[in-house]
């Protein structure tokens, strides 16, 4: 059962290449200076008094670093990191399986933790608190409950939706740490650096350019690189210029804001067929073939964090900066 819920798979090219260039400690990891800077001093102080970190909770939008945070936190702290999902656990006795195997002082990190089964929550519950679980031994009238005690952990729950954590489970971490969208120097920066471990030349204009339409996250800032470097390979000398960064992206679809065919698609929509908006997500989803989970979670926050796009209580509405970038004229308010 713990092999079930307990990652250990191997990993395609694209997944090997981004645990190649993932940083090991914080003095390779870039960006998120305060939340950097205060995990340094909480597992200092951590290993002074010779304790587990206390339980992290890493909130913010996918692909910022919240798994590279969390083992960063492991090899900081000299322990070993155990994952698994929210998803992956969906009985009790799976997380009971995962606890149970935890040397003293481990990380055990669940990535997606408000996908957690309510049931499993309330069994994590005293395991955060008092390092000890309860388990149901026997059937019906035979049945009694079993404590067992576990060592001393840390758990780190990343989320990209910190509101739907139940109260209770949210507040039983001891540390909260929102990540911020990059801004474009720091994105500079880690596509140089990811240049420098993949071998590949990259001028210094063009990894501005690949930052710039990077959508504020590492991972995409990482997968444009790789793709712009198969361009640079096959239809160039291997060197990555801004010309060739430009004409790269171009045939990836990805403009100049970062926006690929998708947020096109999803702002077009509500323009064309929703006459702004509001509208709700699901009618969205629904026109342009797209899951709404996947609307919300991956295109959404950063079509709002750069003024396109509105939620209201009657639902989303793009703004003009969007009919602007879109080359739609903005219609006249009635």
């Amino acid at each position: 059962m713990e092999e079930r819920v307990v990652s250990q798979v191997a990993y395609g090219t694209d997944d090997q290449l981004e645990s190649s260039i993932r940083p090991i400690d914080f003095s390779q990891y870039i960006g998120q200076g305060k939340v950097k800077k205060n995990l340094e001093v909480f597992i200092e102080a951590a290993k002074m008094r010779e304790e587990s970190l206390d339980h992290v909770l890493l909130y913010g939008p996918p692909g910022l670093g919240k798994t590279t945070l969390a083992m960063i936190i492991a090899t900081e702290m000299g322990v070993n990191i155990r994952t698994t999902s929210g998803p992956a656990i969906e009985r009790p006795g799976d997380l009971a399986a995962v606890l149970t195997a935890l040397e003293p002082g481990d990380v055990l990190f669940i990535d997606e933790i408000h996908r957690l089964p309510r049931s499993v929550e309330e069994v994590l519950y005293p395991a955060m608190e008092d390092f000890c679980i309860d388990i149901i031994i026997g059937k019906e009238s035979t049945a009694r409950s079993v404590q067992l005690d576990l060592p001393p952990f840390t758990l780190i729950g990343a989320t990209t939706r910190a509101g739907m954590l139940s109260a209770p489970l949210r507040d039983r971490f001891g540390v909260h740490s929102r990540l911020e969208y990059y801004n474009k120097e720091e994105l500079s920066q880690i596509v140089s650096r990811s240049g420098d471990l993949l071998e590949v030349p990259i001028d210094k204009e063009a990894s501005v350019e690949m930052a710039r339409r990077s959508r504020g996250t590492p991972r995409v800032a990482n997968r444009l690189l790789r793709r712009v470097r198969d361009f640079a390979q096959v239809q160039g000398s291997g060197v990555i210029s801004l010309e060739m960064a430009d004409s790269a992206l171009e045939k990836l679809q990805v403009d100049r804001l970062g926006l690929d065919e998708i947020d096109h698609k999803l702002l077009a929509s509500i323009i064309e067929k929703f006459r702004g908006g509001p509208v709700g997500v699901e009618a969205i989803a629904a026109t342009i073939g797209e899951e709404a989970n996947t609307l919300e979670d991956v295109y959404e926050p950063y079509l709002m964090q750069i003024g396109f796009l509105v939620r209201t209580p009657r639902g989303r509405m793009v703004t003009s900066q969007a009919y602007e970038h879109l080359g739609v004229e903005v219609p006249d308010s009635e």
